[in-house]
């Protein structure tokens, strides 16, 4: 029987705790497969806090390292900006790593360590757990050309992530779900954001477009008053919505009995569209949702940063790719750099 995978996570703030307290729910539940083998947190505050979840305590990876805790995976819960050097310390050590998004505070970062990663032949999984929400889940098995999303996730303001900008902290949970999605190249961004209560765009609009003829919409923003996390999509004869708070899908399909009426109307001469509209209308009884299928599907409820943990702790016992890849969080991390320069140069042309 295998031995349990030792796991560490790196940063005790609001991030860590909450990977602190699904381990610890995991080690609840399966001590066979996990243990909660160390935390590390430079600060003396946190680490007093850290300690009532029952593990070795350390203020650095060095200082972990140097003791018997042997831990083969970890979490990475600390500030964008030491994402890669702690990534990089954790690898050469022999560990798997789930690093929170975004994945660096960089691109040539997020290269460096996939690359060392792939040398090292270590497991990087990135943290978009909204990947993993049941809701997202369901929606994948539904997709076949999405042509049109638009997204919303509005917050209200707290004083954390405040290190990066409103792309980085919030929408690049939905560029990824859309990038996973799409599936095509990026061709174009426009994008506007605002800086009101923080020095980095706390607001923000974009439109993207890609090379498949795909328009998606995002608006973020961590000033709002009230919290809204939903996505909504179009492709051919069908519109999707989710909504991630509840773990919701939702459906309008048009039947294929409306589909084939709709084509032959539009093949109809001119001269005769009117009489066959005029027939299907009295078919339908005037009844506006005649020729639509609305269905809202049975999603199982579940904490996606549970699931996002139980898929990284699979990918290191069975050495495979974990859901979100180090690919998919560059990915990521790319188009929001690339909206956030092309935020920076809309500022400079309004004069901002």
């Amino acid at each position: 029987m295998p031995r349990p995978i030792r796991v560490a996570v790196v940063g005790a703030g609001a991030f860590g705790r909450n990977h602190l307290r699904v381990y610890r729910e995991l080690v609840t539940s399966a001590p066979d497969e996990v243990q909660l083998a160390a935390v590390v947190e430079p600060s003396s505050s946190l680490r007093e806090q850290a300690a009532a979840f029952g593990a070795p305590v350390f203020s650095s990876v060095a200082e972990m390292f140097a003791s018997d805790a042997r831990v083969q995976a970890a979490s990475v819960c600390v500030p964008t900006i030491a994402h890669a050097a702690l990534a990089e310390e954790l690898l050469r050590g022999g560990v798997d790593v789930l690093i929170e998004k975004p994945f660096a505070a960089t691109l040539a970062e997020a290269e460096h360590i996939t690359a060392l990663a792939d040398s090292l032949g270590r497991t990087v999984q990135i943290g978009h757990l909204e990947r993993f929400n049941p809701a997202v889940t369901a929606l994948a098995a539904h997709i076949n050309r999405p042509m049109f999303f638009e997204c919303h996730r509005l917050s209200i303001f707290t004083p954390r992530s405040l290190d990066v900008d409103v792309v980085l902290d919030l929408m690049i949970h939905d560029l990824d779900i859309v990038l996973s999605l799409a599936k095509s190249a990026v061709r174009e961004v426009r994008a506007v954001g605002i800086p009101v209560l923080s020095k980095k765009a706390d607001i923000a609009n974009v439109r993207v477009e890609f090379e498949s003829g795909c328009i998606a919409n995002f608006t973020a923003s961590r000033i709002s008053t009230e919290r809204v996390r939903k996505l909504r999509l179009f492709q051919q004869s069908q519109y999707l919505s989710v909504d991630f708070a509840r773990q919701e899908l939702f459906a309008i399909s048009v039947e294929a009995d409306a589909q084939h009426k709709i084509a032959a109307l539009m093949s109809a001469p001119p001269h005769v569209r009117a009489q066959m509209l005029g027939a299907y209308t009295a078919q339908a009884g005037d009844h506006p949702s005649a020729g639509l299928s609305l269905q809202k599907y049975d999603v199982p409820q579940a904490e996606p940063l549970s699931l996002e943990i139980q898929d990284f702790l699979q990918a290191v016992r069975s050495r495979t790719q974990p859901r979100v890849t180090a690919k998919a969080g560059a990915a990521a991390l790319a188009l929001a750099l690339e909206i956030t320069q092309a935020m920076e140069q809309h500022a400079q042309r309004a004069g901002l």
